[in-house]
């Protein structure tokens, strides 16, 4: 008998796919119908509002074709929760105009494919890998998007039979699937969830995108994939697009949904979870190969200690703002590949960035005293910043953050300085290094410097402690370094904190 992979479980999945009765809409009175809606309108309002309180997600969408008219997409921790929902839903007025045409059930899943070492034991590995892994047993849903949803299996064919192969071919198809599925990051966001025993077929893939060619795309693509050419097996395909439960009236109507902004209604309500990941179909988590490599997240580690770190700061004067003076999230790793061929990699991830609002930048830094460089990714929302962290980790030899016996770590990003001033910049940080060096607690520090931009300097610094590394920013060499950056910056630096 072959090794199965090991697999972890997440919340469970129910697709309900509805057929409006329109002939009994339209002969209902009209303060049947408003009341029908007005009901209705509440009870997935409620739905979606429980993933505020993080206890899953909830959506609706519209389809389009026969197969169905709307879809309710429900996440929760738990199969009766689900069942409750489903009939809850079939409690109020307006389900008595529909059908349930088609419903699918699963839970959402992540195998040990491409991360054997989470398994084994998920605390070790780096808390980026572990998050964007537990990110996608938790997921959401992206607002104002299109939504693909189908059904697959893995052939059992003699010739084809999937679960007769070695582990080890089966997690290179998946790894080579995977590397398609790169190629769309940032366009498409997936959600993979295991029907085995729980419905018809093995897997339920759905498909996020605010291109519906993008999904038209990666699915054709993915054809052409060994993993699926030869192994695949689909089932019906059903397409839509989401809108808010306040614009069902509207749909009912024949009208535009998601309504128009200018028209009053709830377009973007609820904001975007832009850059999350594309990916591929396929089994459990091998999505788009992110599940490897170690990667430091900024901002969004624990927020209590940030705060304290950077009150600290402020006591002593020194500006402490997050990149751009806001809430940002930062991804940042370390790679030993040759900075102009990581750069080739990852300005074609970033071509797929550039497509949210949320990316606020992605970039690469040559080190000076290091053979490493640095990618560093910063994202409007902690979700995005995650799931690209697990496109940015493929990239080639990818390493553990610098000085990784390092307890603290603190990162002054962006130090942009006038070009008249950019040598003097790079001069007073070799002095500053040089007191660097005698600190108690210090392991490495290196001035980076952006690949497009010499004026744009990025400094990886890393400490034993925080302690450490606050006795430094307390120093008169630091407060010296403060003063004169006044006039050779064209910015005020900004700081993120990595743990």
């Amino acid at each position: 008998m072959v090794d199965a992979p090991q697999t972890e479980e997440g919340w469970f999945a129910l697709h309900d796919f509805r057929t409006v009765d329109w002939d009994a809409w339209r002969d209902a009175p009209e303060r049947d119908r408003d009341a029908a809606l007005e009901e209705v309108e509440s009870y997935l309002t409620h739905r979606e509002a429980l993933a505020q309180a993080d206890e899953g997600d909830s959506a609706v969408f519209s389809i389009t074709g026969h197969k169905a008219d709307l879809l309710f997409v429900h996440f929760r921790e738990t199969l009766d929760e689900v069942d409750r929902i489903e009939r809850q839903f079939e409690q109020t007025a307006f389900a008595g105009y529909t059908d349930q045409s088609h419903s699918y059930v699963s839970v959402t899943e992540i195998s040990g494919y491409t991360s054997p070492e989470y398994f084994d034991d998920p605390e070790s590995v780096d808390a980026g890998l572990r998050n964007y892994m537990e990110g996608k047993l938790t997921p959401d849903i992206p607002e104002d998007t299109y939504v693909s949803f189908y059904p697959m299996s893995k052939r059992r064919q003699p010739e084809q039979n999937w679960y007769d192969l070695d582990f080890e071919e089966r997690a290179d198809l998946m790894a080579g699937h995977g590397e398609v599925g790169k190629q769309y990051a940032g366009k498409i966001k997936q959600v993979i969830a295991s029907s085995v025993g729980l419905d018809d077929w093995e897997w339920g893939v759905t498909l996020f995108a605010d291109d519906l060619t993008d999904i038209k795309d990666i699915v054709y693509e993915m054809r052409f994939d060994e993993a699926s050419s030869k192994y695949g097996e689909f089932g019906e395909f059903f397409v839509g697009r989401r809108f808010p439960p306040a614009d069902l009236p509207a749909y009912m109507a024949g009208e535009e949904v998601p309504t128009p902004e200018d028209e009053g209604g709830h377009h973007g309500e609820g904001g975007h979870h832009h850059g999350d990941s594309g990916g591929h179909h396929g089994e459990s988590d091998g999505h788009h190969g992110g599940d490897s490599g170690h990667h430091d997240h900024g901002s969004g580690g624990d927020e209590s200690e940030d705060g304290d770190i950077r009150g600290d700061l402020e006591d002593l004067d020194i500006y402490a703002g997050q990149p751009h003076g806001e809430d940002v999230y930062a991804t940042v790793l370390y790679s030993e590949a040759d900075s102009d061929e990581l750069f080739e990699e990852v300005d074609g991830l970033r071509g797929n960035f550039d497509h949210y609002d949320t990316h606020v930048k992605t970039a690469v830094y040559r080190g000076r005293k290091t053979d490493r460089a640095a990618v560093v990714s910063i994202w409007d929302t902690q979700s995005a910043a995650d799931t690209a962290a697990g496109f940015l980790a493929e990239l080639p030899e990818v390493v553990s953050r610098a000085g990784e016996e390092s307890g603290f770590g603190t990162m002054g990003m962006f130090y942009e300085t006038k070009p008249e001033h950019t040598e003097d910049f790079v001069e007073k940080f070799d002095t500053v290094a040089d007191v660097l060096a005698d600190m108690d607690g210090h392991h490495e520090t290196d001035l980076m410097v952006n690949v497009e931009d010499e004026n744009d300097m990025f400094i990886a610094s890393q400490w034993a402690s925080k302690d450490d590394a606050m006795a430094f920013f307390r120093s008169d060499a630091f407060s010296d370094t403060v003063d004169w950056g006044r006039d050779v910056l064209a910015d005020r630096p900004r700081h993120v904190f990595l743990r």
